[in-house]
């Protein structure tokens, strides 16, 4: 519980508060992008707002159980201090919107992207358009972003199947903070969808819960 509360008051002492003031409630909201090419951008839409509920019930944080759909493009994007990304297939950019998410995250946003099956080959081009100079690495067990609240001394948690693979988690730096976070071969928003797809509650749980790193992570270090 003090945990907690520390993260509670070193949220709002952060310079990201000013994106949250930039929204239009006292609660923060997050954002699901949208993008061209085919890939589902908007399968799933019940995942986010049960990670959400479950992050309201369980921190001592404002957080708005609403997210808002923004295209890749849009200006809206730098209202927000968190998006997630995923999908089934193509995602197709242009230079305009590519240069939009790089100026969101240079000054202060946060991309999460969560590989669903078969986005994994678009989701690194994209990253690598964002970030042509910046290697994306893979995160050891030890790094804060697996022991935010929750705990996961072995990292991230197995959801789906997938092609069997152990799940990675790799990340994109620039200028020494974490601007991408992807996850690979886990799908953490399958498990946050529990009213869609037949998961083992010890899974749900484990989904939710690194859900929760992942966004107090996010908030607290930018």
């Amino acid at each position: 519980m003090i945990r907690l509360l520390l993260i509670f008051l070193f949220l709002f002492s952060l310079e990201s508060m000013q994106q949250l003031l930039a929204q239009d409630d006292d609660e923060f909201r997050i954002a699901r992008i949208e993008y061209r090419g085919g890939g589902d951008w908007y399968n799933d839409p019940s995942a986010l707002t049960n990670l959400l509920n479950f992050a309201k019930e369980n921190l001592p944080i404002s957080v708005s159980t609403q997210y808002d759909d923004i295209h890749i493009g849009s200006s809206e994007l730098h209202n927000y201090p968190f998006a997630f990304l995923t999908g089934h297939g193509n995602i197709t950019v242009n230079e305009s919107e590519v240069a939009n998410v790089r100026r969101w995250l240079d000054h202060g946003g946060f991309l999460y992207i969560d590989d669903d099956y078969g986005l994994d080959e678009y989701a690194r081009m994209l990253i690598n358009r964002i970030y042509p100079n910046e290697e994306m690495v893979e995160i050891p067990f030890d790094h804060p972003i697996y022991h935010q609240v929750y705990s996961f001394p072995d990292g991230l948690p197995k959801v789906h199947e997938h092609d069997g693979f152990p799940p990675q988690g790799f990340a994109v730096f620039h200028e020494g903070r974490m601007v991408i976070f992807y996850t690979y071969e886990s799908n953490l928003a399958d498990g946050w969808a529990y009213n869609v797809h037949s998961n083992p509650q010890s899974i749900v749980d484990a989904s939710l819960e690194m859900g929760v790193n992942l966004l107090v992570y996010a908030l607290t270090s930018n």
